[in-house]
């Protein structure tokens, strides 16, 4: 019997490494965070200086700026919420990094109207998601 009380445990370890990995996480997507706004603020200046830079390059990388704090937010909730991730965070995630890829990379019509039904379907998905968290709230406060 005591062996198998060793093995209840095992979840508790592995949740506390984790966390303690979605922490480490946390702290290198901040520094990128930080680095993604530093190279920003460096495009606009170049900018204002010389009108020969790429917007859509500029329109990249600001993307990959919020897709960094999606991802922070995403592990911010998942502490706040009793270590449970939402899935409408994953979705917004989602819909970012294809948009972000349209903007790069939008040079044949098929593939650009591939992308954006997939980001039809992620909405549809996130409007279902949303109707779904209302009708849990709805119940609780019942």
């Amino acid at each position: 019997m005591k062996r198998f009380n060793n093995f209840q445990k095992v979840p508790d370890l592995l949740q506390a490494l984790l966390n303690i990995c979605l922490f480490f996480l946390a702290i290198a997507l901040s520094v990128l965070l930080i680095s993604e706004t530093w190279y920003i603020v460096q495009f606009v200046y170049k900018t204002v200086f010389n009108k020969g830079e790429s917007y859509y390059g500029m329109l990249g990388e600001l993307l990959i700026f919020f897709m960094y704090f999606e991802f922070i937010a995403l592990i911010i909730k998942y502490f706040k919420s009793n270590f449970h991730f939402p899935l409408r965070y994953f979705i917004y995630i989602g819909i970012t990094a294809v948009i972000r890829l349209i903007i790069i990379d939008h040079e044949q019509a098929v593939s650009t109207f591939w992308w954006a039904l997939a980001i039809l379907a992620m909405t549809c998905a996130l409007f279902i998601a949303s109707k779904r968290d209302t009708a849990h709230e709805h119940e609780e406060v019942k």
